[in-house]
C-alpha cells in the first residue's frame, strides 16, 4: 500500500482522508492547533447527509516525522503554498507523487507546453520560482476540486455537495502513478477521471471562479444574485469572454459555451463565493490564482482584458481595505 499524506487537512483534506480511511487506505494527516486536538482526542467525523463516520488517521504536526511520502496530496489556497514549503519539503523525495488540489492557474502551468509558453514561470502564483522548484512539476499531478465541505467544528468536517476530483498529468499521459491513484481515490467513493486535456477542465472551473469570486466580494453578493441580475449577470459574462480568448491562444478547447457555464453557477443558488467567505472571515483572499494570473496570461497573449484588469485592480484594494 502506497503512503499518502494530505496537507491542508481543512475541509477538502480532511474530507479526502475520512473517505480514504473508511475504505481502508491509511493516509497521515499533517495538521495543527484545536483541529489536531480534537482529531487526536476523538479522531476525524466526516458529516455527509445522513452518513456520519468517524476514523483516525496517522496525525503528525511536524512533516519530518513521516518522512518523503508516496503521494502528498496538497488541499491549500494557491497562497498558502510559498508559506509552506519549508513543511512540506520533508515530505517529497525523488519519487514522491505531488497532487496539487489547488484552486486556479497552478504553478506547473506552463510545464510541457509548446513554445513559446513551455515551462514558462507565472509570476502572478509563483514569483520568484520557488514554487517550481519546490514542487517540480515533472512530479506533480493536477487536481481539480469538485466537492463543498467545511470544518464545522475543530475533527469534524461537513460534506454538502459534489465527489469529484478530476485528475491530469501536465503532458496528459496515463501514467502507472496517476492511474493508481485514480483507482485509490475511486475505492473510497470519489469520481476520479483521468484527464488527457486536464488544462480544459481547469479553465471550465476557472471560467466561473475569476468573474464570481472577485465580483462576490465586491458586490457581497450570492451567485444567485450575481447571475440573475442584469448588470452583474452582464459584467460576469464580459469578464469570462475575456478569459475564454486568453485560454483558446493557450491552445485551450471549452467543451461548453459561456452562457451554459453561468447557468450552472446559478443552479447552485444561494451560496456566497469562496472569496467572499474568505473575505468575512478575515482571511487572505485567493485573487492571484483565480484572476490575476489570468490578467498575466493575458498580457503572455496580447488580450487587453479591460474588464478583468478593472475588477483585479478593485478586488486588490478591497483587500487591502479589509
Amino acid at each position: 500500500m502506497p503512503s499518502i499524506a494530505i496537507f491542508g487537512a481543512g475541509a477538502i483534506g480532511g474530507l479526502l482522508a475520512a473517505r480514504l480511511e473508511a475504505a481502508g487506505t491509511k493516509v497521515a494527516v499533517v495538521a495543527r492547533g484545536p483541529h489536531l486536538a480534537a482529531m487526536r482526542a476523538h479522531g476525524l467525523t466526516l458529516v455527509s447527509g445522513e452518513e456520519r463516520v468517524t476514523v483516525h488517521p496517522g496525525l503528525a504536526e511536524d512533516p519530518g516525522a513521516l518522512g518523503p511520502q508516496d503521494y502528498l496530496v496538497i488541499t491549500l489556497k494557491a497562497h498558502s503554498l510559498a508559506p509552506a514549503l519549508p513543511q512540506l519539503r520533508p515530505l517529497i523525495g525523488p519519487r514522491t507523487s505531488i497532487v496539487a488540489a489547488v484552486n486556479g492557474i497552478p504553478w506547473w502551468y506552463c510545464y510541457g507546453l509548446p513554445a513559446p509558453f513551455a515551462d514558462r514561470r507565472v509570476t502572478a502564483v509563483d514569483p520568484d520560482g520557488a514554487l517550481w522548484e519546490a514542487l517540480p512539476p515533472s512530479q506533480t499531478i493536477g487536481c481539480i476540486i469538485y466537492p463543498a465541505a467545511e470544518v464545522s467544528e475543530p475533527g469534524v468536517i461537513v460534506h454538502t455537495y459534489g465527489d469529484r476530483f478530476s485528475l491530469g498529468e501536465p503532458n496528459g499521459a496515463r501514467t502507472p502513478r496517476i492511474q493508481h491513484l485514480s483507482e485509490i481515490l475511486i475505492a473510497a467513493g470519489f469520481k476520479a477521471p483521468v484527464r488527457p486535456r486536464l488544462r480544459d477542465e481547469i479553465w471550465v472551473k476557472l471560467w466561473g471562479n475569476m468573474a464570481f469570486n472577485p465580483i462576490s466580494t465586491l458586490t457581497t453578493a450570492t451567485l444567485d444574485l450575481i447571475t440573475t441580475d442584469p448588470d452583474t449577470r452582464e459584467t460576469v459574462r464580459a469578464m469570462m469572454r475575456e478569459g475564454q480568448a486568453v485560454a483558446e491562444k493557450l491552445g485551450v478547447r471549452f467543451a461548453i459555451d459561456v452562457d451554459k457555464r453561468i447557468a450552472g453557477a446559478a443552479e447552485v443558488g444561494r451560496h456566497k463565493t469562496s472569496m467572499l467567505q474568505d473575505l468575512e472571515r478575515g482571511r487572505p483572499l485567493e485573487i492571484e490564482a483565480l484572476l490575476g494570473a489570468v490578467v498575466e496570461l493575458g498580457s503572455w497573449v496580447e488580450e487587453a482584458m479591460p474588464l478583468s484588469r478593472a475588477i483585479l485592480g478593485l478586488v486588490r484594494q478591497r483587500a487591502r481595505m479589509r
